[in-house]
Formats: C-alpha cells, sequence, structure tokens
C-alpha cells in the first residue's frame, strides 16, 4: 500500500507546472505610466524597458525605453488598446512610478486608482507624481542622463531628495488610499516638472552632452481635498510640513549672519524628532508641535567668532526661527485651501474620540481653519567643522 501511494505521489510531482507561466520575450516591461485627459477619455503613456538595448555592451543609436500611448474611456481599455501598437503584451509588476497630469488630478483621481489597487498583477509599491504645468505624457517620454532608465531615476531621486533635502516625500499607492479613508488626514503628492528643451528632452541627443537640454525636476507638494488637487506648497513651505509629519531625515538651510545681513552661515539639519499632541479645552480643540534637532555648521560665509561666549546660542536661536517660520507658512498655506494634510484631526480623533465624532464632518471647513496650534522648535549646534573661525573671513 505504501507503495503505491509512493508512486502516485511520484506521478503527481511531474504533473506540476505553472498553469499561468509567460515567457519573458513575450512581455514588455512597464517601468512608468501616465495619465492625462483627452477629452472625455483618458490618454495613457508607458515607458517600456527595451531589453535588448540594456543588455548590449556595445554602444548603439537606439534609447534604453520606448513610449507608447493609447486613448479609451477607461484605464482598462488604454492599456488593453496599447497591444494595437506594442509588439508585447504589458506587464507592470515592475512599475516604479505613475505620472498624473495636473489638469486630470484637479478633477480627481479615484476612478483611475481604482484600477491600480484592483489589479492581481500589480504592486502598490510605486510612487505618484504629478506633473506640474505639464503633461504626462511629456514627462513619460523625457530621456535622463546618468540613469539608462527614467522611472529609475524618478523613483531614486525623489527618494534621494527627502532624506537629503526634505522638500519632496514620497507617496504611495497604499499611502494614498489610506489617507483617503481617514477621516482626519489629506494627502500631498510631489509635484514634478521639464527644465529645458523638452523636444529635445525627447531624444537621444538629451543624453549624449555634458548638459542635458531638458531635466525632471521635482518641485513643491501637490496639496490634495480627498481624491482632487486644491493647491501647492512651494519648497519652503513642503520642507514646513515634513517637519510637522516628522517626515524629515537630514536637511540644510541658512540664516543671515547675526552680525552681517549680508553674509550667511549654511546649517545642516540632523537627528530631527517631532512630536505632535491634542486636547480639547473648553469645547475647543489645540494642537501642541514639538522638534527638536541637532545639527552641524556647514558653511560660513561671513565674519563670526565662534569662540565667543553666546555665540553658539545666537545661532542655534536663529535657527528655531526660521524653522519655526517653515512649519507656520506650511500651516497657513493648508489651513487657506481648508485641507488638513497633517493629521492634525486624527490627533485629535485619538486623544477625544467622542468629541471627534461630533465635529468629524465641519473639521476642516469651521475647526481646522482657525485650528489653535502651539509651535516649540528645539535646536542645538553638534559641530562646527573641521575649523572654528574662517580663515577667509576676518
Amino acid at each position: 500500500m505504501v507503495k503505491k501511494v509512493l508512486v502516485l505521489i511520484l506521478i503527481l510531482l511531474t504533473l506540476t507546472g505553472c498553469w499561468n507561466r509567460r515567457e519573458l520575450d513575450e512581455l514588455a516591461i512597464t517601468v512608468a505610466l501616465g495619465i492625462d485627459k483627452d477629452g472625455e477619455d483618458y490618454l495613457v503613456s508607458v515607458q517600456i524597458i527595451n531589453p535588448s538595448e540594456i543588455a548590449s555592451t556595445e554602444k548603439t543609436n537606439r534609447t534604453p525605453v520606448t513610449t507608447y500611448a493609447q486613448s479609451a474611456p477607461t484605464i482598462f481599455e488604454a492599456l488593453r488598446k496599447l497591444t494595437t501598437v506594442s509588439p508585447r503584451k504589458l506587464y507592470l509588476s515592475h512599475l516604479r512610478a505613475v505620472i498624473i497630469s495636473e489638469e486630470l488630478a484637479r478633477e480627481g483621481i479615484k476612478n483611475i486608482l481604482d484600477f491600480f489597487n484592483r489589479d492581481h498583477e500589480m504592486r502598490t509599491s510605486f510612487f505618484l507624481i504629478v506633473a506640474k504645468d505639464q503633461t504626462a505624457n511629456d514627462v513619460v517620454n523625457i530621456l535622463t542622463p546618468m540613469e539608462q532608465i527614467p522611472a529609475n531615476k524618478l523613483f531614486s531621486s525623489i527618494k534621494t531628495s527627502q532624506d537629503a533635502f526634505a522638500a519632496t516625500t514620497h507617496v504611495t499607492l497604499d499611502q494614498f488610499i489610506k489617507e483617503y479613508q481617514s477621516s482626519g488626514k489629506q494627502s500631498v503628492i510631489t509635484g514634478l516638472k521639464i527644465v529645458g528643451d523638452k523636444q529635445i528632452g525627447k531624444t537621444q541627443a538629451n543624453v549624449e552632452s555634458v548638459g542635458a537640454s531638458a531635466v525632471l525636476k521635482y518641485e513643491g507638494l501637490s496639496i490634495f481635498k480627498e481624491d482632487k488637487l486644491v493647491g501647492w506648497l512651494n519648497e519652503e513651505e513642503s520642507k514646513g510640513y515634513n517637519y510637522i509629519i516628522g517626515n524629515v531625515k537630514n536637511t540644510v538651510g541658512h540664516i543671515n549672519c547675526p552680525n552681517d545681513s549680508k553674509g550667511r552661515i549654511t546649517i545642516e539639519l540632523v537627528n530631527i524628532e517631532t512630536s505632535i499632541d491634542g486636547k480639547v479645552e473648553k469645547g475647543k480643540p489645540k494642537i501642541s508641535i514639538d522638534i527638536w534637532s541637532e545639527g552641524n555648521i556647514g558653511e560660513v560665509a561671513c565674519v563670526y567668532d565662534f569662540k565667543e561666549s553666546g555665540a553658539l546660542q545666537l545661532i542655534e536661536t536663529e535657527v528655531e526661527k526660521k524653522v519655526k517660520l517653515l512649519i507656520e507658512a506650511a500651516i497657513t498655506k493648508a489651513q487657506k485651501d481648508q485641507t488638513d494634510i497633517f493629521g492634525f484631526g486624527e490627533t485629535i480623533r485619538r486623544e477625544n474620540p467622542s468629541y471627534w465624532k461630533q465635529i468629524k464632518k465641519e473639521w476642516e471647513e469651521e475647526y481646522f481653519e482657525d485650528l489653535e496650534i502651539d509651535t516649540k522648535i528645539s535646536f542645538k549646534i553638534r559641530r562646527t567643522g573641521t575649523i572654528d573661525n574662517s580663515f577667509f573671513f576676518k
């Protein structure tokens, strides 16, 4: 009996296999996808890896990626319609970025995001990006220096910028959906612009010279109310936003020299910690923001004696004022647009659920706009660099 069972098991093992297996040479690996309005339809543009060019060890005149675009009433239809121009079926599991035009984002994006959330082959770790003042199709078609695959540039650059400068933030599909479903937190998405001649940027010539004619540059954060874009944060406001939500790992900023308004002292801020507390007093919500950071002197362009008593403390005070201004600018902008991108409502909900239940429907229109917010900034200089006083300014 045991022998018969073993024989059956061996036979069954020979029958195993991948029922939905697809060969690599049958697939078009899609790494970036752009979505624009096209009348009542969607214009879907895809950036596809050219595998033979990537694998080639010899220089050719072909580009490392190919782009295709088709219009249809829905995203799914447009993607299937792309098979009329692409020799291979699109494979979206390696998607790095989805770029949405500003025009479309202002009308609402929940319908198009449903497809990406529903498709069983789709990874949701790609980044959402808003094409600022231009089409997503133009963005997808720009070739980039240094990175052979432009989508990889988009993916790595937004992470590098967030970690080193803190004026951007990477938002995945899962994160956007989570914030969309939250009653006390709205979302932001980083904006992207084409700087330079976009027509040359779409050609191989853009990566064959020392200075590229067109580059893709992240610029500002788009503010959303539910699924619709309602405004933009500039660079300073974007930094303020990241300070508030605790999204700053490392950044750089400058202050005026205390004794020379024309000079600058540049500071690198590191080890930033943010704490947000909420409470309800006499029927009114209040928020307290505490930010602690330390940093290093990175550059001095003025006469300043760091060894003098109180010299470092004076710089620390100026940095605290500067950070507070960034935070207040971000809050003012969000309150003007009546969209709680900081999650203050969520903080109040956790602190006082019964109170939140009463006010959540009117939170942004009646409470958030005039919310009392107390901000406390603490900054300490850790190092002044390899020298104290500059040799060049005496």
